[in-house]
């Protein structure tokens, strides 16, 4: 899918781009300021090469793990990847690279997910006038977006640990009714979506910081500013990300903790009811033999007597238990 967006009122507007079902060429429109592809075609990325003369970076390129395959400057353009959240809201959330190319006043975005930010910077966009001349301020509005979105997500993730928090040590009565499998998957999620957004900061910051040297500051004072603007949040982002991993990892020992103190308080009591019924089975065991001579079988009170030892027996020890405290 190709979007182009241009100037029009002002604003950054998306253009109509013709998309080749006919079988006619793709033609971007000459005014585009911002050109946003998703799982590109090869029409598309022929398309793109026409217009700005660069070409479009595969999936496996934007991969690449070094520094020098997701940050380098050819042709006069600058090719930046970094890693960006989606699916935020799902089970199955994401954290894919998304290379962004500055190609003199225009850029051009390159994507295989989709992350919110994007569609929430073109809709908020439309609605901003003399805000977005140049492809750099395009880049710098739409990083914007992306931060602000991790920092969404991050808030969410602290909400649910201190939810979470709140229900491993709170108390609820002498027998709590808690289901520790649901909790520590619970944890387990949150943990996986802050090491996610740790990663995607990360890769922020490198590309921010590739980006002050490089780009033309002197030419955008504004946008030297923000750049330094979005450098700090991006490294107080990644703290907080630290904080709450740390958070969850206590939390999980917590968890565990709690889990086999249960266990182990189960497992006492089922030791202490058996050694109570220890010398009742004893007694009842010596009562129960079938021998010709039993001295008890001829007394007048034998039955009431092996009775209340058989109770005696088994009120003894229990005392006992309770004045020792282990139970």
């Amino acid at each position: 899918m190709l979007r182009s967006f241009g100037q029009r009122d002002q604003c950054l507007r998306r253009n109509l781009t013709c998309s080749g079902e006919s079988g006619d060429p793709i033609v971007v429109p000459h005014d585009s300021v911002w050109i946003d592809v998703f799982d590109p075609t090869a029409q598309e990325r022929e398309a793109v090469k026409a217009f700005i003369g660069v070409e479009t970076p595969s999936k496996d390129d934007m991969d690449e793990i070094e520094i020098s395959s997701r940050l380098y400057q050819e042709d006069d353009a600058v090719f930046m990847t970094a890693l960006v959240l989606s699916k935020t809201e799902t089970e199955e959330s994401e954290c894919q690279a998304v290379s962004f190319i500055l190609a003199g006043d225009r850029l051009l975005t390159v994507r295989y997910s989709e992350p919110q930010p994007f569609n929430t910077f073109a809709n908020r966009a439309e609605r901003q006038a003399h805000s977005w001349p140049r492809g750099e301020l395009v880049l710098a509005g739409l990083l914007e977006a992306i931060i602000d979105r991790t920092a969404d997500v991050l808030e969410k993730v602290g909400g649910d640990v201190d939810a979470a928090s709140k229900q491993v040590f709170s108390h609820n009565g002498d027998s709590p009714s808690k289901d520790y499998q649901k909790i520590l998957l619970r944890l387990g999620s949150r943990n996986d979506l802050a090491s996610k957004a740790r990663e995607s900061l990360i890769s922020m910051g490198r590309m921010l910081a590739f980006l002050s040297q490089v780009i033309d500051l002197k030419a955008s004072r504004d946008m030297k500013g923000r750049i330094k603007v979005m450098t700090r949040d991006v490294q107080s982002l990644a703290d907080h990300t630290t904080y709450l991993s740390n958070k969850i990892t206590f939390l999980l020992d917590a968890v565990l903790g709690v889990v086999n103190i249960e266990q182990s308080r189960i497992i006492r009591i089922l030791s202490v009811f058996a050694t109570v019924f220890l010398p009742p089975t004893l007694l009842a065991s010596i009562w129960g033999m079938n021998f010709k001579f039993m001295p008890e079988l001829e007394w007048e009170y034998g039955y009431a007597i092996a009775i209340g030892s058989i109770i005696l027996s088994a009120i003894v020890p229990y005392i006992i238990f309770r004045w020792r405290k282990w139970l």
